[in-house]
């Protein structure tokens, strides 16, 4: 197997393998998802929300917090028409909860 003598960064790797580089494409089409609807998750909320995986026409939200996704989960409808609007086909939305890293 052979090594690089020198540490190659994300980017790199992912221009090497196309399997990287659709994992990349996909985190970042997942953060730029959540940057389009950001504005309708109230401003207390948002430091509780992250950007998740997507899956074909599914996209999972990351909320920290059982009660945060409760209040999230109120907003998915408009979430999904918004994510519409701007091109995306989205089905479905999906709330992972997370342990609260605090």
């Amino acid at each position: 197997m052979h090594r690089p003598s020198q540490p190659v960064t994300v980017e790199q790797a992912a221009q090497d393998s196309p399997t990287l580089a659709r994992l990349a494409q996909l985190a970042r089409e997942s953060g730029e998802r959540l940057q389009a609807v950001e504005s309708l998750i109230p401003a207390p909320l948002r430091r509780s929300v992250r950007p998740g995986p997507i899956e074909g026409t599914s996209w999972c939200l990351l909320v920290e917090g059982s009660a945060a996704a409760a209040k999230l989960r109120q907003l998915l409808p408009a979430l999904q028409a918004r994510l519409c609007d701007r091109g995306w086909q989205v089905t479905a939305i999906r709330l992972k909860v997370q342990a609260r890293t605090h």
